[in-house]
């Protein structure tokens, strides 16, 4: 499929990359953009030779948020077309933070708004050293709304009250210190680490990769109670029968690399 502000390859490996394409807008999101980034989200998903997505950009900058002719129409709309209108932001931020493979946001430049809800979905980010971030949102009379419930599982709540109410912007080591990017590094160094990653992740078992992300969000803000005993137990019961499972620690075992690794 052909897009206009986005760009996705796969390679051998199983690594797909989506690219965002509109370096002379700042990738800001208008509501094409995020059709096509949720439209390629579900080709991502239902692609079985798929094992990791990297999420990357052109230009200066990762994402600036909203597209400002997108906000001038939004001023126009109903509250049934903003309802509308947000849904699908929403429902793109959901396909990304539950999207079943591993995710990498590789980030440089500034990451605003809804560009910070995208850093926040991913399971890793990567920043330069140049990178900021800023949840804008009030400066312009509105609320980081659909991108709050990630952002506030990536920072906290006492973090997101200040930083949703100030508007500062913070640079990318704060960024890392409140757990909304994971390593920080000089921008010409930003590509190797994300390869580093990427061949981390694929030295491992795609199915296990796969259940252990589902882990963390069925064991998160859970009680410890029996059920939940009895949930893992049953989980990595079900690992273990699998053929990878059964075929990894048996490669062990032997001390031989597994299947996946030839």
């Amino acid at each position: 499929m052909t897009y206009t502000y986005i760009t996705c390859s796969a390679d051998h490996q199983g690594v797909t990359t989506i690219t965002l394409n509109r370096p002379d807008k700042h990738n800001a999101f208008n509501e094409d953009f995020i059709a096509e980034l949720s439209n390629v989200l579900d080709e991502i998903r239902r692609d079985d030779n798929c094992r990791l997505m990297v999420l990357r950009s052109i230009g200066k900058n990762f994402s600036a948020g909203a597209d400002l002719d997108w906000m001038k129409r939004m001023a126009g709309y109903t509250r049934a077309e903003n309802v509308r209108d947000a849904n699908a932001l929403a429902e793109l931020l959901c396909r990304l933070n539950f999207l079943p493979v591993p995710t990498i946001a590789r980030v440089q430049g500034a990451a605003m708004g809804g560009g910070c809800g995208l850093v926040a979905c991913c399971d890793i980010a990567l920043a330069a050293d140049n990178a900021v971030f800023a949840f804008s949102e009030v400066k312009l009379g509105l609320i980081p709304a659909t991108i709050s419930p990630y952002v506030i599982r990536a920072i906290g709540e006492k973090q997101a009250r200040r930083y949703f109410q100030t508007a500062e912007r913070f640079d990318a080591k704060r960024a890392m210190e409140l757990g909304l990017v994971s390593e920080v590094m000089e921008e010409l160094g930003l590509d190797d680490a994300v390869e580093k990653t990427v061949d981390l992740i694929l030295s491992n078992s795609s199915e296990a990769v796969r259940a252990a992300k589902q882990l963390v969000f069925d064991v998160a803000g859970r009680p410890i109670t029996p059920e939940l005993l009895q949930q893992t137990s049953e989980g990595i019961a079900d690992i273990r029968a699998s053929e990878e499972g059964k075929e990894g620690l048996s490669a062990f075992l032997e001390k031989r690399k597994p299947a996946w690794l030839k």
